[in-house]
């Protein structure tokens, strides 16, 4: 194809002038809109005002520019005997060339404070139209929607081969750019309709997803994969952390890292998170950072090699030379010192995220799960046990030490996939049983790994005992405390066998299983 005539109209102008400029040399002429144009001028670069071609001024405060038949049908026409002259009969030139990107919505909604007068404002309208049509004629019209084809568009055009699978792909990415574009624009305006079940949950869902990477495979090497970015959530998590250092990051490397820092944000003190296979393997709380390490790392020196860790605090030159004492694949934390970054980057295959300052959760809170044919849509896990509103269901009460404990066991147990049972003490994860069938099994494989530590230990369950059976393991392991959710028919079984060993316990009424 030739391209005789180009629109362009772009509101993230990065390599216009240097495409355009491409589309000039190339003999292409060159019509533009508003900002685009002024910026094409500036750099001296020859340009037709849109309001030249249509014969009608820019109306509405710049609403209306684009939507006009000559700019639609020089678009649209098939390069057909019977559209082209109706073209010629209404004095219409063909557009060959579409390069729109639109207005930035998403940026303008993440802006603090920013109004709903403002967001609807930077709702494009001729923009998205003219990505449509064009992308509708893909096979008479390229449509160009990312700075990033530029270069590609313009070696296309140079060379002449501009085919058929070139032309398609622009095409499909451009309907996707339409689509994430009206699926931000939905999104932001069911966050600011309400809270109801109605506005969370609406009769069609749009999930859209930026590109990342893609990835050497999934979670087995038989599997493609790809990571994807959902835009417009603010805020520390994996999704806009930045890689410092390492090699590239794997498929179980990213559900390993986004476990490990969902986890180690539940805590205010320096708290460092040891993920293996998305379970914690290590947790600790201690006054700095590399004690928090140090005492994590402790809890099951076996598993944590090769794992995943997490920190809330950036990471210091004491910490860091604490952690490339063995074999670990990835860390996460708000950020980095200069000298901890040295020590770190000597293990080339370490691979170092930054994620930001930690100041509350993200913006992002819904949880997504494929199944076959569907996916499920939940409010993410983001409760917590509040102390005023638990209850002691025993005759013993805990001590304040105890009930502190039991908080820090629950925010662990509560990352530990069901069924779910964790032993702490002193802020130090010893024990862990996760994803077994029943909850007795979880617990006699927490109890075993914590061994002759659990004695004056605590244990958390994400969910309430179905029998005894669990009080009478704990109290045989020398567990000095329990907290659980309650709420089971049995309850009062568990109640009576931990008055007989003289165990305090608590119902917390908030369960919190993680299949």
């Amino acid at each position: 194809m030739i391209v005789k005539r180009a629109l362009i109209s772009v509101s993230d102008k990065t390599g216009l002038r240097e495409f355009a400029r491409g589309l000039v040399e190339l003999g292409v002429e060159i019509i533009s809109t508003g900002g685009t144009a002024k910026a094409l001028r500036e750099a001296g670069l020859p340009v037709t005002y849109i309001s030249d071609v249509t014969g009608f001024p820019e109306i509405l405060d710049g609403r209306v520019k684009t939507l006009h038949p000559r700019v639609h049908a020089g678009i649209l026409a098939r390069r057909e005997d019977a559209h082209l002259s109706q073209l010629k009969e209404h004095g219409i030139a063909p557009i060959d060339l579409v390069a729109v990107n639109l207005y930035p919505f998403r940026e303008t909604v993440a802006r603090a404070g920013v109004t709903l007068e403002e967001a609807i404002e930077n709702i494009d309208i001729g923009g998205p139209a003219m990505i449509r049509a064009a992308a509708k004629n893909y096979r008479h019209v390229l449509v160009v929607v990312s700075p990033q084809d530029y270069d590609a568009v313009l070696e296309a055009l140079r060379s002449r081969r501009v085919d058929e699978a070139f032309r398609l792909r622009l095409a499909r990415e451009a309907f996707s750019h339409v689509c994430a574009y009206d699926a931000a624009i939905a999104g932001y305006l069911r966050k600011v309709s309400g809270e109801s079940d109605d506005d969370l949950f609406p009769a069609t869902m749009i999930l859209t997803g930026e590109l990342v990477q893609k990835l050497r495979y999934g979670e087995n090497p038989h599997q493609k994969a790809a990571f994807y970015k959902t835009p417009g959530v603010a805020g520390a998590c994996v999704g806009n952390a930045v890689q410092l250092t390492g090699k590239e990051l794997s498929y179980n490397n990213i559900l390993d890292l986004n476990a490990a820092f969902e986890l180690v944000r539940e805590f205010i003190e320096p708290t460092v998170v040891i993920i293996k296979h998305n379970n914690p393997c290590g947790a600790a709380s201690a006054d700095d950072l590399a004690e928090a390490y140090r005492r994590a790392y402790a809890g099951d020196p076996v598993s944590a090699f090769g794992g995943i860790v997490a920190c809330n605090r950036p990471v210091d030159e004491a910490t860091a030379k604490e952690m490339v004492k063995i074999f670990l694949e990835a860390i996460i934390a708000p950020d980095y010192t200069a000298e901890a970054l040295r020590i770190l980057g000597q293990k080339k295959d370490l691979r170092c995220l930054k994620a930001g300052p930690l100041a509350g959760q993200t913006n992002d809170p819904l949880e997504v799960r494929k199944v076959n044919g569907g996916f499920l849509l939940q409010e993410a896990d983001r409760e917590m046990v509040i102390p005023e509103k638990v209850q002691v269901v025993t005759e013993k009460q805990p001590t304040d030490e105890q009930l502190a404990e039991l908080a820090f066991a629950m925010a662990i147990v509560k990352h530990v996939k069901s069924n779910a049972i964790v032993v702490t003490k002193d802020r130090q994860l010893i024990g862990v049983g996760a994803g077994q069938m029943n909850r007795v099994g979880s617990a006699r494989i927490a109890l075993a790994q914590a061994g002759e530590r659990a004695r004056g230990a605590v244990l958390a369950s994400d969910a309430f005992f179905p029998f005894r059976d669990t009080v009478d393991e704990a109290a045989r392991a020398g567990i000095a405390a329990i907290v659980q959710p309650g709420g089971s028919l049995r309850d009062e079984e568990s109640i009576a066998a931990c008055n007989e060993y003289g165990i305090p316990m608590i119902f917390t009424g908030m369960r919190h299983f993680k299949h």
